[in-house]
């Protein structure tokens, strides 16, 4: 009699979910809703990082990075950040408009952070438009404990 063949062995296959799957879905809700409230800014000026007002964890960026894309896309009203936004840099957003053309909601990606000084901090990020995707990059600085955008970019 001829000697058996072993069969392959089978292993479970892991779910392929896509990235982040641990955090909780934005669409049709705000994302800046899972920020933490801003503190009141009564002193604008830079100061460098200490011990409180650490660098804005990669979560946090992707959100901020999200909402701006929606309003960027024309999803979402500029007044959801105006909070998070050095003045400059809210004037800039009213007067961008609508830059991202997309017919379905904008989605970033995992922002790409460096920190070229202290008390600044830049991420870049890819915006999934449906067929074509876009690119984001933000500038943030530390203003007391609390970090705003003071320049964004879109291409």
């Amino acid at each position: 009699m001829p000697k058996p063949i072993p069969l392959p062995r089978l292993v479970p296959v892991p779910q392929a979910d896509p990235p982040y799957d641990d955090e909780p879905q934005t669409s049709g809700s705000l994302a800046l809703a899972y920020l933490p409230a801003p503190e009141p800014v009564r002193d604008r000026r830079p100061l460098a990082i200490g011990s409180s007002g650490s660098i804005p964890d990669e979560r946090r960026l992707r959100g901020l990075g999200q909402a701006l894309a929606e309003i960027l896309a024309g999803r979402r009203p500029p007044e959801t950040v105006q909070d998070r936004l050095s003045e400059r840099a809210y004037t800039e957003l009213i007067r961008a408009g609508k830059m991202i053309d997309t017919q379905r909601p904008p989605m970033a990606g995992a922002p790409h952070v460096q920190s070229p000084r202290p008390g600044a901090v830049e991420m870049c990020l890819l915006v999934h438009c449906g067929t074509r995707s876009r690119a984001l990059a933000v500038r943030l600085e530390r203003y007391g404990t609390q970090w705003l955008v003071t320049d964004f970019e879109t291409a």
